[in-house]
C-alpha cells in the first residue's frame, strides 16, 4: 500500500542569502504582496538588481500575479519563480491568498525542474497594514509552507500505478525552526492521509480497505485502533448499509481511533470526540441520485477522512492533557433489493423512532448513532467537547460557497468562537448558523408512529435552512439534547474540494489545520 511521502520539510531561520544557501538550493520561490521586488533587496541586493534588471527589459512582468520562472544567475539553481497577491489591506482579505499563490508557485517550480526549492514569504507587516489584517495573516508563513507541501501530493491511484510525476524531495520555508516545521510536517502528514481516504475511488477506497488503510498508517503510533464489522448495534448506519451486504467488499464497518497523551501531572485535562461520515460511495440509495448528480459521490467520505487526519497528527505531535477520540462511519449507501427506504421507522441507537424521509439524507443517519457512542465517551470526561464532520448538504455550499458551515448548542459558544478565529488564521474559514426553534419543529414527527422525521423530501438546496434543520435532527436522535455536552456540527461540503467539484476537485483535507490548533490551545 502506497503511503503519501510528502517532500522533506526544512527550516531555515535567516533570511539573508548566502553561498551555502544558494548551493543547498535549486530555486527560490518568492511570495507576497506586489509589487515583489520591494522584498527581494532583504534576500540579497544582487538578486534585487537582476530582477529589477528583467523588469526593465519586460515591463509586463513586474504586473504578473501569476507565478512566473525568471532565469538569474543569483538564484539558487538560477531559478527565481515570483508570485504575487494583492496588497492584502482590504477588509475581505484573508490568508487564502498567500496559500493560493504559494501552492501555485511551488507547482511551477518543480514542473520547471526544480527539487530542492527554497521558499520565502513575504506578507504585510503591523507597520504596513491595519491591525485586523495583520492578525490574520499572522500564519501566513505557516499556510504557505502548508500549500507548498500539499501542491506536491499525488493521488493514491497515481502513486500505486507508478506514474506519479516527479515531485519536490525537500522544501526549505525561510524564517521558520526546526520545531515550527516538525509541527507543520505533522500537520500535512494528517493532511495527506485525509486526502488519502477522501479522494481515491470508491472500489480502492471501500469501507473495509479505508480500515486497512487506517491499520496501516497508525501502525506502530500511539493511537489505537479498533475495527467493527458487526454494525448491528448502529440501527441507522445499518439501514444504510443494508443493500451494501450483499457484496462482501462493500460491507460496512466503523472505526474506532484513539489517542491520549497525560500531562506533567500525569492528567488527561481535555477530551476531543469527533465523529466523522464516512459514506464510501453514495448512490441515494433508493431514491436514486439522477441527471449525473451521482458522480463524484466517492468524495462523501470527507469527515472521516479529516477525522481520521486529526487523529495522525496527534499521534505526531503528542499534546499533553488531550484525548482525542475519532468515530469512522464507514459505509456504501447502495442500491439493491435490500435497499432501506422512505417510509421505514428505526430507532436509533440513542432510542428515538425516526421516519425516513429520503434515503439519500443518509450522513446524517449514519452521524446519529456514532454520535450516541460519542456522547457516552464525553459524559464525564474532562473538559469535553464533541465535533461530527461530514459532507453532509447541498445547502451549505449554496448558502456558503466555499466555506464550512458550522453550527453548534449553547454550551459550544466558547469552542465555537475559538474554531472560528483558529479557521481564519489557517486558511479554513467557516460561516457561522445557530439552531434555531424552526428546525426542531422541522423535524418532529407527523403520523404519531414515528417521534422524528430524517428529512422532508426535497433536497436541502430546495429546502429552507437545509443545513441547518439537519443539526437538530442529530442533536435529538443522537440523545445529546439537553445534557450541557459542547456539541458541534461541521458541515464540509462546500470546502472539501477544491474547486467544490466532487468529481475533478483536489481533497482540501479541511479542517484538520483548524482542529489541531484548537488541540495545541494555539
Amino acid at each position: 500500500m502506497a503511503q503519501p511521502k510528502p517532500p522533506t520539510l526544512r527550516a531555515l531561520p535567516s533570511l539573508t542569502l548566502g553561498a551555502d544557501v544558494t548551493a543547498a538550493h535549486d530555486a527560490l520561490i518568492v511570495v507576497g504582496t506586489a509589487p515583489l521586488a520591494q522584498h527581494l533587496g532583504k534576500l540579497s541586493a544582487e538578486l534585487a538588481h537582476a530582477v529589477e534588471a528583467a523588469f526593465a527589459v519586460d515591463a509586463s512582468l513586474a504586473k504578473a500575479h501569476g507565478p512566473i520562472v525568471l532565469p538569474i544567475a543569483a538564484a539558487p539553481g538560477g531559478r527565481l519563480v515570483l508570485a504575487a497577491t494583492s496588497s492584502l489591506e482590504g477588509e475581505t482579505d484573508d490568508v487564502r491568498a498567500i496559500g493560493e499563490s504559494a501552492f501555485a508557485a511551488t507547482t511551477r517550480a518543480t514542473s520547471a525542474g526544480a527539487q530542492r526549492p527554497l521558499l520565502a514569504v513575504f506578507a504585510p507587516s503591523s507597520s504596513t497594514t491595519s491591525t485586523q489584517n495583520h492578525a490574520r495573516l499572522s500564519r501566513a508563513v505557516d499556510v504557505a509552507a502548508l500549500s507548498a507541501l500539499a501542491s506536491q501530493w499525488v493521488p493514491l491511484e497515481v502513486r500505486e500505478a507508478e506514474k506519479a510525476p516527479r515531485t519536490a524531495q525537500s522544501i526549505t520555508v525561510l524564517g521558520i525552526d526546526d520545531s515550527r516545521a516538525r509541527r507543520l510536517s505533522a500537520i500535512e502528514a494528517g493532511r495527506a492521509l485525509a486526502r488519502d481516504i477522501a479522494g481515491t475511488e470508491p472500489e480502492r477506497m471501500s469501507p473495509l480497505r479505508v480500515a486497512e488503510l487506517c491499520e496501516a498508517a497508525f501502525s506502530g503510533t500511539s493511537v489505537t485502533v479498533k475495527v467493527e464489522h458487526d454494525v448491528s448495534g448502529y440501527p441507522l448506519l445499518a439501514a444504510v448499509a443494508r443493500a451494501s451486504q450483499v457484496v462482501p467488499r462493500h460491507r460496512p464497518c466503523v472505526i474506532h481511533l484513539e489517542h491520549a497523551t497525560p500531562d506533567a501531572h500525569g492528567k488527561i485535562t481535555r477530551t476531543l470526540v469527533l465523529v466523522g461520515k464516512g459514506v464510501t460511495y453514495d448512490t441515494g440509495g433508493a431514491d436514486l441520485k439522477t441527471d449525473g448528480h451521482m458522480a463524484g459521490m466517492s468524495r462523501d467520505k470527507g469527515g472521516a477522512a479529516a477525522v481520521a487526519g486529526v487523529l495522525k497528527v496527534a499521534a505526531e505531535l503528542e499534546v499533553p492533557g488531550v484525548r482525542v477520540v475519532g468515530l469512522l462511519g464507514m459505509v456504501r449507501n447502495s442500491i439493491g433489493e435490500e435497499s432501506f427506504v422512505s417510509d421505514e421507522i428505526i430507532q436509533s441507537r440513542g432510542g428515538v423512532r425516526v421516519r425516513i424521509g429520503n434515503t439519500d439524507a443518509e450522513g446524517r443517519l449514519v452521524l446519529s448513532d456514532l454520535l450516541s457512542v460519542a456522547k457516552e465517551i464525553a459524559t464525564g470526561a474532562p473538559d469535553p467537547l464533541v465535533i461530527s464532520v461530514a459532507t453532509l448538504t447541498g445547502h451549505v455550499y449554496r448558502a456558503y460557497g466555499p466555506y464550512i458551515g458550522g453550527i453548534g448548542n449553547a454550551a459550544s459558544k466558547p469552542a465555537m468562537d475559538r474554531l472560528d478565529l483558529l479557521g481564519e488564521l489557517w486558511g479554513e474559514p467557516m460561516e457561522r448558523s445557530r439552531p434555531r426553534r424552526e428546525d426542531y419543529s422541522f423535524i418532529l414527527g407527523k403520523s404519531g408512529a414515528e417521534e422524528i422525521l430524517s428529512c422532508n423530501r426535497a433536497a436541502s438546496v430546495n429546502t429552507p435552512r437545509g443545513h441547518q434543520f439537519p443539526f437538530a435532527f442529530l442533536d435529538v436522535t443522537a440523545g445529546l439534547k439537553g445534557t450541557g455536552l459542547p456539541f458541534i456540527h461541521l458541515d464540509i461540503g462546500g470546502a472539501a474540494c477544491d474547486p467544490p467539484d466532487w468529481q475533478n476537485g483536489r481533497p482540501t483535507a479541511s479542517p484538520v489545520a483548524t482542529l489541531t490548533a484548537w488541540l495545541e490551545g494555539a
